[in-house]
């Protein structure tokens, strides 16, 4: 079903990648809960370890179950290609992994998720790479801080915690203008409400942990390839390019063309770094984006009821969500997101860092979780749990400072959810 443009989003996200089982007829994905898969005779080996032909080896690096999901995410965010893995913090790793060098580093968007601001900062070190964080806003500033070094961008598409907007086609016409492919996380919008793709990212990356799979149950991440970039255009990225000793001097890009990434992807991150998602995992997350559209449509309709009800109280200093009009990026969601702003956000609660501990201790509906893109409302202090390893500057900058709560509001009764609000800020501004 990729090669059908006629077909709908709703359509897609049942049917891309998933075909009745050609042994037993079975209508849903099997979970092919298998480590390894025997080989036709020593020919048929030797193809599929020399990439002379596509097939299953071994569960680390390909797997049934896993393609299907695979297929699916990648027809939905309209790439060429995808490669899933165990979470979304290692779909980050296997996006830098081709591009990436000793010496080499990443401009990154302030606006991020706190654990991604402390992988790049610190975690990446140790592979010898760096990263800069420049406010996206200022396109002139993101400018600058590319250089000779810079192998990618990268951003989120609604940035968690704060639920903000980026421009995502004037950060890609920057990237592209450099030469270096633009990295969007897109956990927090998903494809229905964002293809980055469309808007000139390179690849996307997924916590499929979050809103893809729905219902907090398992752990998973992807990367989404647009088969857009040309990877041989400079010395750049001479792992696409150059030729590969473990394969006898192969060049990816040269003999995978639009696909170069994605095999790589397979063939040497999976290969090496063993960052493989597990069958069962995707097959719950298969099952989820069958509903993902369904879901998206009423978790954006009640943050937008919640958000304007929080927005007018009186104990609430501020309310980031950018599908109310007073939000500076109210009219880029027309553009970047026209299903909606997606269901994340945050609010300042007057009384500062006591009074947000005290919100979340006597909420009754919402669960105190470090988790988001769940059937259920969400919300987490930032400062005190996700994003305490940042300083009290960098806090502030991810919109994640002590006054602040962030709110993943899920498919409840949204007056259930405002009810439960409402008794919570009492005692915690009394």
């Amino acid at each position: 079903m990729t090669d059908g443009p006629s077909y709908g989003f709703d359509t897609l996200q049942i049917h891309a990648g998933a075909r009745p089982d050609p042994a037993t007829g079975a209508r849903q994905v099997p979970i092919y809960q298998t480590t390894a898969y025997v080989f036709r005779d020593a020919e048929h080996a030797a193809a599929l370890f020399n990439l002379q032909e596509v097939g299953y080896i071994y569960s680390r690096l390909t797997n049934p179950t896993v393609a299907a999901l695979q297929e699916r995410i990648a027809t939905l965010e309209g790439g060429v290609g995808a490669v899933c893995c165990s979470s979304g913090h290692a779909a980050q790793i296997m996006a830098l992994f081709p591009l990436m060098a000793p010496g080499r580093n990443v401009v990154a968007s302030t606006r991020l998720y706190g654990g991604t601001v402390t992988q790049f900062s610190q975690t990446i070190k140790r592979f010898g790479w760096s990263a800069k964080f420049v406010d996206f806003d200022d396109l002139d500033a993101l400018k600058a801080a590319i250089d000779d070094d810079t192998r990618a961008v990268f951003c989120e598409a609604i940035a968690n915690p704060g639920g903000y907007i980026t421009d995502l086609r004037a950060v890609a016409d920057v990237a592209d203008a450099a030469g270096v492919p633009l990295i969007v996380d897109n956990t927090t919008a998903t494809p229905y409400l964002c293809r980055p793709i469309a808007h000139g990212a390179t690849l996307v990356v997924h916590s499929t942990t979050k809103y893809l799979t729905g219902n907090g149950t398992v752990t998973g991440g992807c990367v989404v390839d647009s088969g857009t970039f040309d990877w041989s255009a400079s010395d750049k990225f001479p792992s696409l390019s150059a030729p590969e000793p473990a394969y006898h001097g192969l060049r990816f890009h040269e003999t995978f063309g639009p696909l170069a990434y994605t095999f790589h992807g397979i063939a040497i991150g999976l290969r090496d770094l063993g960052m493989t998602m597990n069958p069962q995992a995707a097959h719950y997350t298969l099952m989820g984006i069958e509903t993902l559209s369904l879901r998206m449509d009423r978790h954006v309709e009640n943050a937008v009821k919640i958000a304007k009800w929080l927005e007018a109280d009186p104990r609430i200093d501020f309310v980031t969500y950018a599908g109310l009009e007073s939000s500076p990026y109210f009219d880029r969601v027309k553009t970047v997101c026209p299903k909606g702003a997606g269901a994340l956000f945050t609010f300042a609660v007057k009384g500062g860092y006591d009074a947000c501990i005290k919100l979340v201790d006597s909420l009754e509906i919402f669960s105190h979780v470090a988790n988001l893109g769940d059937t259920r409302s969400l919300i987490i202090h930032s400062a005190s749990t996700t994003h305490r390893q940042l300083t009290p500057e960098q806090q502030k900058a991810a919109g994640a400072a002590p006054n602040v709560v962030r709110v993943s509001i899920g498919i409840e009764d949204a007056d259930d959810l405002i009810a439960d609000l409402d008794q919570a800020l009492a005692r915690a501004t009394q």
